[in-house]
């Protein structure tokens, strides 16, 4: 365990140093090459994004595309462990079929997409800068299917970890299509509260850690080190990113990140009580994505917004709260929800 727990510290300790020291170089870089952030024009939905242009001009030109780094630091540290099992250092590399091949693609395949998508809103191409929705999610439906059917057809998953209410439901055939709709909800719902300095490094690094936590109890410690890899990479990146940002993180890391913590939940469900913590952890995600989802089908039916801008943090901004407080507001609110599901947690593994 112990010797675990060390290389563990020494892959997180090793992508922290990796990352604060590229990070001057690279933002240098994307100054140099004009990579600044675009402020949205157009709304997800339909019409002139006015609101949005007037909380955020202030930001437009701001380095963004921090996700190219994020890619490309767990890509090294990937083929460093395969160099450091090829001298016998560690015995696992990162790169291991029964625990992280599943974690590497979801990680890898969304974090490309949303690079393209960074990509594009540099460059200003479409009408909301970036790829569309539509495209968007035609990816993210074929990710998802993939991810789905693996854990399903592969691993032969087909139960929910439902404790305290239930104990391993059986779903069957309904599992996949669950963990479908339950990737692509949650995946966006990252990258929707992604919108204010600092508001969701904090939000998804405590995401993080309870699932780094639980992941290492449950002796998924190659899993654990790719968490603390990225844990690591988002503490360099936070001093970076404290307002006023010097750099922006992007859809890369946003889409990559979501799609990361999606399937590390359907791997620790194999064995461990993870749904009902996940779901109470998540809860100022699902209401960002929820407060987002209602406005599109208030506008959609009705014809008319049901709130001023979507989502939730964008709401309390256009009514005159600093974006500072509304940042640790929502910091403080997930250090409850991270307590909260780390006693769920610990009830099952008492010390």
């Amino acid at each position: 365990m112990i010797i675990k727990l060390t290389q563990i510290l020494f892959f997180s300790l090793a992508a922290f140093l990796i990352s604060y020291l590229l990070y001057p170089l690279y933002i240098r870089l994307l100054q140099r090459f004009k990579a600044g952030q675009q402020i949205r024009e157009a709304a997800w939905s339909w019409g002139e994004a006015s609101i949005f242009k007037e909380l955020h001009a202030h930001k437009a030109g701001t380095p963004t595309m921090w996700g190219g780094i994020f890619l490309i630091v767990m890509a090294f540290m990937v083929l460093l462990s395969i160099v450091l099992q090829q001298y016998w250092f560690i015995n696992n590399s990162l790169f291991n079929r029964s625990e992280t091949y599943v974690l590497l693609f979801a990680f890898f395949s969304m974090g490309i997409l949303g690079l393209v998508d960074d990509y594009l809103n540099i460059k200003g191409k479409g009408d909301i800068k970036g790829l569309t929705s539509k495209i968007k999610f035609i990816w993210m439906f074929l990710f998802s299917g993939f991810i789905s059917r693996w854990f399903y057809a592969k691993l032969g998953i087909d139960y929910l970890n439902m404790r305290p209410f239930a104990g391993e439901v059986k779903l069957g055939l309904a599992l996949p299509l669950i963990t479908f709709v339950f990737t692509v909800w949650l995946v966006n719902a990252v990258n929707i509260t992604d919108g204010l300095d600092g508001l969701v490094w904090w939000l998804i690094l405590m995401v993080l850690i309870v699932i780094g936590v639980m992941a290492f109890i449950s002796q998924r410690f190659l899993a654990t080190t790719l968490i603390g890899i990225v844990i690591w990479s988002l503490v360099a990146f936070l001093w970076y990113n404290i307002n006023p940002a010097k750099i922006f993180m992007g859809d890369a890391w946003s889409l990559g990140l979501g799609w990361l913590v999606a399937t590390m939940v359907y791997l620790l469900n194999i064995n461990t009580w993870i749904i009902i913590p996940f779901l109470i952890l998540f809860s100022i995600f699902w209401l960002e994505i929820g407060t987002s989802m209602l406005q599109m089908f208030w506008k959609k039916v009705f014809k008319k917004k049901l709130f001023t801008i979507a989502p939730y943090h964008h709401s309390l901004e256009k009514k005159w709260m600093k974006e500072h407080s509304i940042v640790m507001k929502f910091w403080l609110i997930q250090w409850i929800l991270g307590a909260t599901a780390l006693m769920m947690l610990f009830y099952q593994y008492p010390l």
